[in-house]
């Protein structure tokens, strides 16, 4: 399924309960589609959210708002039934505001273009913290809700980790030589993953973020955007428009999942039921692909399998024939013993 936009897209985000898909575009607008397997995606909202582009776009509140965020330094909230403006929250960043991220029902985080991060109360309206973090843009932000602490990379190369209860940059990084593009933390916590612009994947281990602990190579070009599948694989965006699946200790390319077209993949999201993949690039159009949980899942028995295979052993091993792979559909189960 796919769906041209008309403009190019800067985020995508899909409703927490329904199947509905949010893209913000580079005009300001804002657009909702519907999607079903099989059908063609049906827009139900076209909002003129800001005056200058809408970068950041964020369902919160159960779904039933979604926010926007601007180089104009505005986060709008949109009723996401009418469509009307609930409230618009004007110089929320003395630059532009380049990312959000949910951090609870109530609260949600933004980065600007200038390296400041801030947490809203959704409820109030207000700013409950703010970091001076990077010296370059905000590229992406995650939150790790047990130790409630939000962790960004940076255009400036360094990845850093915010303290919400202590309201202060606990760490950051030492510079890295490439601007760091894309966030996910992994296996329970233990590890940050982190995309670079020359490719190659950054790990950091939990504590000792001072410096890499690991790179896993073999994208050829920057890595835009990183999803977690589970504790052990994620789902990357290149810029050479391939989207692939990636397995984390031991890091290995598992497999091209799709290719989006020839230009950059942007973002990269996927559906609550995870059920749907979604990706936005420069090419203007928002394409959703079904069954990834499926695919993915039997993708992780093949690779999980062959990896600890103990030398000696007799094992039935679940092998996966792909056929049309961008499909994310046709496979084809063969049992075979191994001594």
């Amino acid at each position: 399924m796919e769906v041209n936009l008309g403009h190019l897209p800067f985020d995508l985000d899909f409703h927490p309960s329904s199947p509905i898909v949010a893209a913000a575009l580079i005009n300001g607008d804002l657009h909702l589609y519907r999607y079903q397997a099989d059908l063609q995606p049906q827009r139900l909202l076209q909002i003129s959210a800001h005056d200058e582009s809408c970068r950041a776009v964020r369902f919160v509140d159960s779904g039933r708002t979604v926010l926007t965020a601007s180089p104009d330094c505005s986060i709008l909230a949109t009723d996401v039934e009418t469509g009307s403006a609930i409230s618009r929250l004007e110089e929320a960043h003395e630059d532009s505001i380049n990312r959000l991220v949910i951090l609870t029902e109530t609260t949600v985080a933004s980065g600007d273009d200038e390296g400041c991060i801030k947490v809203w109360d959704t409820r109030q309206h207000s700013c409950c913290n703010s970091f001076d973090a990077h010296e370059d843009y905000v590229s992406d932000m995650t939150f790790v809700s047990s130790s409630k602490q939000l962790l960004a990379t940076s255009g400036d190369g360094s990845l850093s980790v915010c303290s919400i209860r202590k309201n202060k940059v606990q760490a950051r990084s030492d510079f890295s030589e490439d601007e760091l593009l894309s966030l996910v933390t992994m296996k329970d916590g233990k590890k940050v993953i982190c995309g670079t612009q020359n490719g190659s994947l950054l790990l950091y281990s939990w504590g000792y973020f001072e410096d890499c602990s690991d790179r896993l190579l073999g994208h050829p070009m920057s890595v835009d955007a990183l999803l977690k599948v589970d504790e052990d694989t994620l789902i990357s965006g290149s810029e050479d428009g391939v989207i692939r699946l990636v397995g984390i200790l031991p890091n290995r390319i598992i497999q091209p999942l799709a290719e989006h077209s020839e230009y950059p993949v942007e973002r990269l999201a996927i559906s609550s039921d995870r059920k749907f993949l979604g990706s936005i690039s420069h090419d203007q159009m928002l394409k959703v692909r079904k069954n990834v949980k499926e695919f993915c899942k039997y993708n992780q028995i093949y690779y999980r399998t062959v990896m600890h295979v103990p030398s000696g052993s007799c094992y039935c091993i679940r092998f996966i024939a792909l056929i049309d792979v961008p499909s994310f559909l046709n496979a084809t189960l063969i049992s075979l013993d191994i001594t």
